[in-house]
């Protein structure tokens, strides 16, 4: 299985770029904030029992992915204190004892671009951060500082480029395939 680890900053366009991957691939989304809010409905964010569950399910679904022989992964995550060090030395353990490989893309975005984002109608389906006054503040405490993020294969400036245009690089940089076709369909 080919684990593709999407990271960046909130309102990089991780979601919307996976989205037009998964167009390309054929491959499964798995967006971080899944595991964020069903986790956010139970405990608060950054408590313990979130941090622990939120990871353990998140490597949980690697290692199912693997075993169940998936081609493919899209996961998009947001580097942030909360995050144990460790997870990310895990995530790669764990898909590479699998049988996998991860792929690191990571997307930038000016600041100045982030704060015309932030508050996008579309962020609140998933319950992200919508409010500037509290991304500015986490951004100046050093929230969103990453743990260690192992070397990427590809890192994008998203505020030059379409979401389309973005998951056409992360295609041919990461030399994907499109999904083979279903049986009996026309070729």
């Amino acid at each position: 299985m080919k684990l593709i680890f999407i990271y960046g900053l909130p309102a990089t366009g991780k979601l919307t770029i996976a989205h037009e991957l998964v167009s390309l691939t054929g491959f499964k989304l798995f967006h971080n904030h899944l595991v964020v809010d069903l986790l956010l409905s139970v405990f608060e964010f950054g408590s313990q029992p979130f941090i622990e569950l939120r990871e353990e399910i998140w490597l949980s679904v690697f290692e199912e992915a693997c075993r169940s022989q998936l081609p493919g992964l899209i996961f998009t995550f947001a580097p942030e204190r909360t995050v144990r060090s460790r997870f990310i030395g895990d995530a790669v353990d764990l898909v590479h004892k699998g049988g996998g490989e991860v792929d690191f893309v990571e997307l930038t975005c000016p600041l100045v671009e982030l704060r015309t984002r932030i508050d996008n109608p579309s962020r609140i389906q998933y319950r992200k951060l919508t409010d500037l006054a509290h991304f500015e503040q986490l951004y100046i405490e050093g929230c969103f500082d990453s743990p260690y993020m192992p070397e990427r294969r590809l890192t994008l400036d998203t505020s030059l480029c379409t979401p389309a245009r973005a998951a056409l690089e992360i295609f041919r940089e990461l030399a994907l395939r499109p999904p083979d076709p279903l049986p009996g369909s026309a070729p």
